[in-house]
């Protein structure tokens, strides 16, 4: 059995597809939360006027009116929500992954 090559088990020099892998999910990250808000404060600005049972949420941002039927009004689409907590924790992790790879490889 032929020992491993050096080389192949090295770091690489510069992690670029992290940061661009972190840093699109975080453009995408930034863009939902603002899609997410103008749909909180600006689209539904006069929801709590004419509510009754008023919900409001901070993360993600949210405004929506739950009427006696059990119907929800100005609430959030839930596929928007999964892509803005996606996109966080993939930013999150590739940044962080690709922060590693950098003080390793200038510790060389």
């Amino acid at each position: 059995m032929t020992p491993p090559r050096t080389d192949a088990q090295a770091l690489p020099d510069r992690p670029t597809l992290l940061w661009g892998v972190s840093f699109t999910s975080l453009g995408l990250f930034l863009i939902t939360w603002a899609l997410l808000w103008v749909n909180a404060y600006v689209i539904n600005d006069d929801l709590p006027n004419a509510c009754h049972d008023l919900h409001r949420h901070s993360f993600p941002p949210e405004v929506a009116c739950a009427s006696m039927d059990g119907t929800l009004t100005g609430a959030n689409a839930g596929w928007i929500e999964a892509l803005f907590f996606a996109s966080l924790v993939v930013s999150v992790m590739f940044m962080t992954m690709a922060l590693v790879i950098v003080t390793l490889v200038r510790k060389r």
